[in-house]
């Protein structure tokens, strides 16, 4: 990248930022505009406040509010959001640490040993190469100075991540003592239930099969259902009681003597109320019927969700094997209740493999096909390659101050547009592997979304020869920098989003995973390039310094990753003390017993049927 064109970037994209931050704060404070940016709070009715109308103070931009957002603390975002928000505040704080350290590295020490690499004049004035290390001459010792600068940089990064992982660890254990009224601690997900020939169902074997392993903490079961059928009449029936709604806000209806008397309306409004209405009764009285228990009972699923008496009882089930064969009674920890993919849970767990085959090649294929784009886009931005390629591209030149536009802007503009649609395809794949839960999905999108930004963005720019024009894009695009506040200051957090559901801190994993990956692809380059420099010397030692990043990666994943993935019996043990202490634990895995029921086995209130029945058939045993 040239630097007329970094230059034009820069301008360009602060010019934006500067746009976007006034925007959103003049936007911010506008009533009309509350319901976008203060949706939980209204949700919650409180109150905000606003200045007078048509006052100057109004229409002017203002930072004010970045500085109370900043304000808000650690404990106030767990309380209100949960320790998964914490996480991503977290994680913009790490990359502050952690680059802010890399960038006085790099123009203190790097960028002046790269500049007289050559031991003389730089070999292009026009060029950001000068600042490379594409600029030292080979086999020239300033390269150590790299491995130097390399080795801080690789122990500082893994130092913040073991400091994040001790102290979101902590977190996340007293979070889960916070939450312990939670159905999910005292319920298991079990899968692989075996068919009773002689009871023709499934549900006999669960209760025999808990209540004699389990006899002191089982306490009862939820079997799961197909229930596709009653599901498309529930939606039927919710269409109907809307459009009586709807009819009756038209039409003022009052009851005289028996008889529907119409004020402001006519009979043919009286006439499609009274067909709706019948039509309601029936498709009520159809629901209840499929809701039955005789009915049911050929519709069970492999499935079911157990609760037991305690933490600690739901902890050792789920961290165990019940059968010799290792596909039948498979237990897991039960996902939150609005965590559940309802619908995912009538896949037969056998077929679970094809689906996560099928989530592979689907993700694989979509980034070959973005190659496609990304290799257009470094077309334009080396401008002798796009004048090869399309003569015409010359004519840029004739224009002044066009070219920098077009090469040092233009490429990320369209590789971003790209980009975008990203994550929302990659998490219409992950749904169809055949996850528990919402949180395993986004967990899994996120998974494919990074891998395909490294093996695109960077590999395939690395091998199209611009990997200096991406790194420049990333510096110069402070226009990304509102809506990263926007995300990860602690006030897009409590004024907007409302938590769906808090996997108390498993993204943590996730992030650690990431930035590990990161630091190791950064090693692996730069083993390259002292072999491209012909400084094997410092190519061996950075292979040693890999092996010790993999090493710490490895004693992260022994030391701190068991106690995210599972709910410790310890733990488990400690809560049910504090709830025994409270007289609260048997109120807390009460309520955990119908918080499993399926949402078309839930009452269900039709508004404009009085005789329609709010109580399902079937209880839980």
């Amino acid at each position: 990248m040239h630097p007329q064109s970094l230059l034009a970037s820069a301008t360009i994209n602060i010019g934006m930022a500067f746009l976007v931050l006034s925007l959103f704060s003049i936007f911010k404070k506008q009533p009309s505009t509350a319901p976008v940016y203060y949706a939980r709070r209204l949700s919650q009715r409180s109150r905000v406040p606003f200045d007078p109308p048509l006052t100057f103070r109004r229409f002017t931009p203002s930072v004010s509010w970045i500085l109370r957002a900043f304000r808000v603390t650690e404990d106030e975002v767990i309380e209100s959001s949960g320790l998964d928000a914490l996480i991503i505040i977290r994680l913009f704080k790490f990359g502050i640490k952690f680059f802010v350290v890399c960038s006085l590295i790099g123009v203190v020490i790097l960028l002046p040993v790269n500049y007289n690499g050559q031991d003389g004049p730089p070999l292009s004035y026009n060029s950001l190469d000068a600042f490379t290390i594409s600029n030292i001459r080979r086999g020239s010792n300033r390269l150590w100075v790299h491995f130097s600068c390399l080795c801080f940089i690789s122990f500082y990064g893994l130092y913040l991540l073991n400091r994040e992982y001790y102290e979101i660890l902590s977190r996340r254990i007293q979070r889960l003592q916070h939450i312990r009224h939670r159905p999910d601690q005292f319920t298991v997900l079990v899968r692989g239930i075996p068919f009773c020939p002689e009871h023709k169902a499934r549900s006999c074997h669960v209760d025999h099969f808990f209540s004699k392993h389990y006899l002191d903490s089982y306490s009862s079961y939820q079997m799961l259902y197909h229930g596709s059928d009653i599901e498309g009449l529930l939606d039927q029936a919710k269409s109907t009681a809307k459009k009586i709604e709807e009819l009756k806000k038209t039409s003022t209806v009052k009851r005289h003597d028996k008889e529907l008397l119409l004020e402001n309306g006519t009979r043919e409004d009286f006439a499609k109320i009274a067909l709706h209405e019948e039509k309601l009764q029936e498709l009520s009285r159809k629901v209840h019927q499929l809701q039955s228990e005789s009915v049911l009972k050929g519709k069970e699923l492999a499935a079911a969700f157990v609760t037991f008496r305690s933490r600690q009882g739901a902890s050792l089930v789920a961290q165990s094997q019940q059968h010799p064969h290792p596909l039948l009674w498979i237990t897991e920890t039960a996902p939150e209740p609005r965590d559940v993919s309802w619908k995912n849970l009538a896949i037969p767990h056998r077929i679970l493999p094809l689906n996560k085959i099928f989530v592979i090649l689907a993700s694989t294929l979509l980034t070959l096909f973005f190659a496609v784009p990304v290799t257009a886009v470094q077309g334009i931005a080396k401008f002798e390659k796009l004048k090869e390629w399309f003569p015409p591209a010359m004519a840029v030149q004739l224009i002044p101050g066009l070219r920098s536009i077009v090469t040092g802007y233009l490429p990320s503009v369209i590789l971003n547009g790209f980009i975008y649609v990203i994550p929302f395809a990659m998490l219409g794949i992950a749904k169809l592997a055949g996850c528990i839960s919402k949180s395993k999905e986004e967990l899994k999108a996120c998974n494919m979304v990074f891998y395909f930004l490294v093996g695109n963005v960077f590999f395939l720019s690395l091998l199209s020869g611009s990997l200096l024009d991406e790194i420049g894009e990333s510096v110069t695009h402070p226009k990304n920098f509102p809506s990263h506040l926007a995300r990860a200051v602690s006030a897009q957090i409590q004024d907007v989003y409302e938590t769906v559901y808090d996997t108390c801190g498993k993204y943590w994993t996730c992030v650690h995973h990431y930035i590990i990956v990161a630091i190791i692809l950064m090693q692996v380059t730069m083993i390259g390039l002292f072999g491209l420099k012909s400084k094997p010397a410092a190519s061996i030692c950075t292979v040693l310094l890999l092996l010790l990043s993999l090493l710490f990666d490895r004693y992260c994943k022994i030391r701190f990753y068991p106690t995210f993935r599972h709910y410790t019996v310890q733990n488990a043990r400690e809560n049910d003390e504090l709830d025994k202490k409270s007289n609260l634990l048997q109120e807390n895995y009460q309520n955990a017993v119908t918080a499993y029921r399926p949402p078309f086995l839930r009452p269900v209130e039709f508004v404009g049927s009085e005789s329609s029945s709010t109580q399902p058939l079937v209880s839980t045993l």
